[in-house]
C-alpha cells in the first residue's frame, strides 16, 4: 500500500467528457485525456483492503489493489503485467464495462469508490504507448485444433488463451469483420474500432486464424467443423431479441436496436448502406423502447444523426438517485445511472408500457400509444394515463432471450437449459462431446467482463479436454500464459 492516507487525501476524479456540442458532431470517444499526476492520485485512493471485495466483484478477478498501487508509484510496466494476468482485453473493459468492481469497493461504503475502471483503461493504453505489449508465442504446439464460433469478447478470449496453450485455433465470424458485438453493437463513441484491430493484430501474430463471412450452420456446414477440429467452442452470443408483441408492430419504421446500431458502425467503417434497408434517425421523431445500455447506445447514435426529437421509455420505475437499500454494498446497486448519451439530450421516462402503434396509408409508423403502469411484477395500467405520441422511427431495445436456435444450434443438437441457452456441465462442455460453450450463448445476456471470464474458463476446460488425447510435447498452461502478455 503506497499511501496509507490516500483515500483521505484525495477525492474521486474522473477524466472529463468532451463538450456535448463538440462530441455529438463526431464519432470519436467522448472522454478527454487525464494527466498522469491525477491518475496516480486516484491509484493512491485504493486502501489495499484486507479482503478486497473489488476482486470478487470483478468476474475476471482482477488484481485491483496490486495494480492500483503500481499506478500510484508510477510502476506502469508492472501494472500492465499484473492487469493482463487476469484480463486479456482491459482496453475493452476499461471502456465499456459498467464496473461491478467499483460497486463492491470497500471505500464505496462511506465514500465515492476508487476509479478502478479509469485506472484499468489508462494502464493498458500506457502499455501500448510504450510498446510493452507484444505477441506471446507458445514454446510448443500440441498438434490439436480448436474452432471458435463467434468473435466477440468470449470467443476472442478463448481463442487467445488456447492459442497460447499451443493449440491451432481458428475463429469463425458470420459478419464481414471480426469483433462480434464489440464491432457491430458498441458505438464508436464508446469504443473506436481501431482499438479492436490493434488487439487482433497481436492475436494474428500469435497464430490465431480469423475467418470472416463464415456463418457456421449456414455457408459453413457444422459437419465440416466436427470433421476438421478436435474441439469446438460456441461463443456466438445471445442474439435473439425480446419481441414487442402489440398491434402495429409490423409497420415500417419499427426496428430492433441491433438492426439500427450495426448500420452506423458500418458507415463509420466507410461502408455504403443499401437505401432500401437504411435506418437513420435524421430528421425523425424517434422513440427508444428500453432504458438499459443498448437503449443508451441507440440514444447516443440518434443524437449524432440529428433527429427532430428522441424519447427513451422504460417500463420499470425510475431508480433512486443513490444506492437503493434493497441492494446494499457490496451488491450491484439499483440506482439511476446517467450515461454520456443522456447528457447529450433526449427525454427519459419511466413506468411506461407501449400498447400499440398506428401508421399512415403507406404502412409507415406514425404514432405510438402508451400508458403509465404500476410497479413490477404486474405492471398494471394506471387508468387515465393513456397517451399518444408522434413517432417516425421506433427502436426496440428490450434485451435478448439467448442464442438464435435455428441453424448451428439445431444442427449440432446441443441441449438447451430452461432459459434457452446452451446447457453445459461444470467443464463448459455441452451435451455433445467436444463441443463447449462460453459467454452469452451459455449464460445469457450479460457484460463484456463476464464474456471474457467465460472465454478464459472455457479455454482452460478445452485445454484439459485436449490433454487426454495429446501425445506430443506441449507447454503447460502455467508456462504458456501466466500473464496474458509478454512485457518487453
Amino acid at each position: 500500500m503506497g499511501k496509507t492516507t490516500g483515500f483521505m487525501d484525495y477525492s474521486r476524479e474522473l477524466a472529463p467528457r468532451r463538450p456535448v456540442l463538440e462530441r455529438v458532431n463526431d464519432w470519436f470517444e467522448i472522454y478527454q485525456d487525464f494527466p498522469e499526476e491525477e491518475l496516480r492520485k486516484q491509484g493512491a485512493r485504493c486502501m489495499d483492503c484486507g479482503v478486497p471485495f473489488c476482486q470478487t466483484g470483478c468476474p475476471v478477478n482482477n488484481l485491483i489493489p496490486d495494480w492500483n498501487d503500481h499506478v500510484y508509484r508510477g510502476n506502469w510496466k508492472e501494472a500492465v503485467r499484473q492487469l493482463h494476468a487476469t484480463n486479456n482485453f482491459p482496453e475493452f473493459t476499461g471502456r465499456i464495462c459498467p464496473a461491478p468492481c467499483e460497486a463492491s469497493c470497500v471505500l464505496g461504503i462511506t465514500e465515492p469508490a476508487v476509479t478502478i475502471k479509469q485506472n484499468e483503461k489508462n494502464i493498458v493504453e500506457r502499455g501500448f504507448l510504450e510498446g510493452w505489449i507484444h505477441p506471446v508465442l507458445p514454446k510448443h504446439r500440441s498438434g490439436k485444433t480448436v474452432a471458435i464460433v463467434g468473435s466477440g469478447p468470449a470467443g476472442l478470449a478463448a481463442a487467445q488463451q488456447l492459442c497460447r496453450a499451443g493449440h491451432a485455433v481458428t475463429v469463425y465470424e458470420k459478419a464481414d469483420r471480426i469483433g462480434g458485438l464489440l464491432r457491430y453493437g458498441i458505438p464508436e463513441f464508446k469504443l473506436e474500432k481501431h482499438i479492436i484491430d490493434r488487439r487482433l493484430e497481436q492475436m494474428t501474430a500469435e497464430g490465431v486464424k480469423f475467418v470472416a463471412n463464415a456463418h457456421v450452420g449456414g455457408n459453413v456446414p457444422v459437419e465440416e467443423l466436427r470433421r476438421d477440429f478436435d474441439a469446438i467452442v460456441l461463443a456466438g452470443g445471445a442474439e435473439q431479441p425480446r419481441e414487442l408483441k402489440i398491434p402495429g408492430r409490423e409497420l415500417k419504421g419499427i426496428h430492433f436496436a441491433m438492426e439500427f446500431l450495426p448500420q452506423q458502425n458500418k458507415r463509420c467503417h466507410g461502408d455504403v448502406i443499401d437505401p432500401a434497408t437504411d435506418i437513420l434517425a435524421t430528421g425523425k421523431r424517434v422513440v427508444i423502447i428500453g432504458g438499459g445500455d443498448t437503449g443508451a447506445d441507440c440514444l447516443g447514435t440518434c443524437h449524432r444523426q440529428k433527429p427532430i426529437s428522441v424519447h427513451q421509455f422504460e417500463i420499470m420505475p425510475k431508480p433512486p438517485e443513490e444506492r437503493s437499500p434493497q441492494t446494499p454494498w457490496p451488491l450491484w446497486p439499483l440506482q439511476l445511472r446517467v450515461e454520456g448519451a443522456h447528457e447529450e439530450g433526449g427525454i427519459r421516462d419511466w413506468s411506461i408500457a407501449t400498447t400499440s402503434f398506428t401508421g399512415d396509408e403507406n404502412g409507415n409508423v406514425k404514432q405510438l400509444h402508451a400508458v403509465r403502469v404500476g410497479p413490477p411484477p404486474k405492471f398494471e395500467a394506471i387508468a387515465g394515463t393513456e397517451f399518444t405520441m408522434d413517432a417516425d422511427l421506433v427502436l426496440i431495445a428490450m434485451g435478448f432471450l439467448g442464442p438464435v436456435r435455428n441453424g448451428m444450434i439445431e444442427q449440432l443438437g446441443v441441449q438447451l437449459d430452461n432459459r434457452g441457452n446452451v446447457s453445459t456441465d461444470q467443464n463448459c462442455m455441452s451435451s455433445v462431446p467436444g463441443v463447449f460453450a462460453a459467454g452469452d450463448m451459455r449464460r445469457g445476456q450479460s457484460l463484456v467482463v463476464w464474456a471474457i471470464s467465460e472465454g478464459r474458463k472455457a479455454a482452460a476446460c478445452v485445454d484439459q479436454y485436449l490433454k487426454q488425447f495429446s501425445v506430443q510435447p506441449r507447454v503447460e498452461p502455467a508456462q504458456a500464459y501466466p500473464n496474458a502478455i509478454r512485457i518487453a
